[in-house]
Parts: structure tokens; C-alpha cells; sequence
């Protein structure tokens, strides 16, 4: 039996960086503490709010470099300190490019690398592919003390090729930070229930738990032309089990008041999974040689 403990995680984000990363790491130091977590996930962009809701070229000037980044330095000595493995979501500049990315961090402080966002948005309130070029590392899959886990950063888990990919790679847990609420061309859309049966139905085809976590409050912001715009990121953070049920959660917002933060965890059997996993026969049966329809658009 090798269990582990995972940690769904939201937060509320305001203006000041400095109070963001830190209730970030009271959230991470409470998810080990309070819930015996050895895998915690934090949102999307945790550090700032999200700025692709406009497009302002000075938000450029926050990317940094992987090596040398104070945010990731900072959360790996958190991660070192706790024993917890802990992908970090950051704002990246490589080069003459900026990436949406997730440096994954060891339990013993160790940063395993990095894994850049593959799929790029852009629509009215989430700019993204203003700030971020198409991420070119591939999918990738992490070897940690606690379990091999597959990272996807938000729009990546609209798509199931994402998933599959990862569960090839050998991915025991599947991780996905975002950052996703109301749509301002559609006020009345309530996008929840789609995005989190998504993820729930790659758990479900993979047998491979998965953890989502999404931030959670209003942000609002003013626009070069005079405009004004608010998100609401309605947070609804979850843990599905490998046969895509949803086994922790936390709020939603509904119109009632949120907590500045929740954590919501759950322990697996990674055996046990994995004997599933084999039993069910779904990756035997695959038959890679009728899906080259897929390589083309």
C-alpha cells in the first residue's frame, strides 16, 4: 500500500504581491499541517491577480527567469521545510519570450523543472496570448518522493490528448492550477459544471486521480481605453478520484461570502489505483495505430 495525501487550494488574490505569496504559504503550511498533505496545489498565476483580463504592456516587466527567480526560491525552501511536493505557477521569461509555468518542486526543496503552458486563450477577459507564447516543452511528467505527477496549466484541460498524454508518461496523480470564472461577453454563463466534468471525465478515462485548483474572488481592472471590466473567479477547487468522482471540494461562489482560502485534501492508494488501472484494460486495448487522425487539425 503507498498512500499519499493531495490538497485542492484556493485563494483570493489582491494587488500587493508580497500578501499573495504569503497567504499562499500559510495555505501550503495549513494544507500539510491541518491536513497531513504531501502533494498541495496551488492556483494558477498565484502571485499576482490575473493580469491577462487586460492588456497593459508594463505587466510584461513582472516575467522572470527560472533561474535566479526569488518566487521559486522562496517556495522551494517553504517545500523543503514542510516535505511537501509543490508545483509553483509563474510568470516566465526565457530568452525573448514569456511563458505561463509550472516549476515543480521536490519535497526536499529540490526544483525538478519546469513544464510550460501548451495551450494559449485569448478572449475577451482572458488575453493570455498577449503575455504568453506556446509553451515548447512538451508534456511532462515529474518523478517526486510521493507519487509521478502530470501537470496542465487551466486551458490545458479543456483537451484530453493533454491527459492521455501524461497518463502514457506514467502520471499517478494529474494537476492542473487555473485560473477560470465569469465570461464578460456572457454574464449569464455559469461555466463550472462543464469545466470541472471535463477534468473529471480525464480521471475517469485515464483511472488517474486529479486535483484542480482555481483561484477564487473579484477582480476588476481599468482598460487602456477608459474601460472597466471584473472577473469573478467562482473557485469550486476539487479532488476527483480515478473513477472521476468528486471526492473533496471547496466553495463556490454563489453569491454567498467565500474565506479568503480553503483547502480541500484526500488520500490514495496508489496501489490500489494502479491495480484498477490494469485491471480495466483501457490502455491495452488502445489502439494507437487508428488515431493518426488526431495529429492533424
Amino acid at each position: 500500500m503507498r498512500e499519499v495525501t493531495v490538497c485542492a487550494t484556493q485563494m483570493c488574490c489582491c494587488p500587493d504581491r508580497e500578501e499573495n505569496i504569503q497567504r499562499a504559504s500559510d495555505l501550503v503550511r495549513a494544507a500539510r499541517e491541518k491536513e497531513g498533505a504531501q502533494i498541495v496545489l496551488l492556483q494558477e498565476l498565484f502571485a499576482t491577480r490575473y493580469f491577462p483580463q487586460e492588456l497593459r504592456e508594463d505587466h510584461l516587466d513582472a516575467a522572470e527567469a527560472y533561474e535566479g527567480s526569488a518566487l521559486l526560491d522562496r517556495m522551494a525552501e517553504l517545500a523543503g521545510d514542510l516535505g511537501v511536493v509543490l508545483p509553483v505557477s509563474f510568470f516566465e521569461r526565457s530568452g525573448n519570450c514569456c511563458f505561463n509555468s509550472v516549476c515543480v518542486v521536490d519535497a526536499d526543496g529540490t526544483k525538478l523543472g519546469v513544464y510550460r503552458k501548451s495551450h494559449i486563450p485569448m478572449g475577451p477577459g482572458y488575453e493570455e496570448k498577449y503575455y504568453f507564447a506556446p509553451g515548447d516543452t512538451g508534456f511532462k511528467v515529474f518523478q517526486t518522493r510521493h507519487a509521478k505527477v502530470g501537470v496542465g496549466i487551466c486551458w490545458d484541460q479543456w483537451f484530453p490528448e493533454c491527459a492521455r498524454a501524461m497518463a502514457l508518461d506514467g502520471a499517478e496523480v494529474l494537476l492542473y492550477p487555473t485560473a477560470i470564472g465569469s465570461e464578460p461577453h456572457c454574464p449569464g454563463l455559469d461555466s463550472w459544471p462543464h469545466w470541472s466534468a471535463v477534468m473529471k471525465g480525464h480521471a475517469a478515462a485515464n483511472l488517474v486521480p486529479v486535483v484542480a485548483s482555481n483561484r477564487v474572488g473579484v477582480e476588476s481592472c481599468e482598460h487602456y481605453n477608459g474601460g472597466r471590466t471584473s472577473l469573478k473567479f467562482y473557485g469550486g477547487s476539487f479532488v476527483a478520484d480515478h473513477m472521476g468522482q468528486e471526492v473533496a471540494s471547496c466553495s463556490r461562489i454563489d453569491g454567498e461570502a467565500v474565506g479568503e482560502w480553503e483547502i480541500a485534501s484526500f488520500t490514495f492508494d496508489l496501489d490500489e489505483v494502479a491495480r484498477q488501472r490494469r485491471a480495466w484494460g483501457l490502455f491495452r486495448d488502445r489502439r494507437p495505430d487508428l488515431y493518426g487522425r488526431l495529429l492533424s487539425m
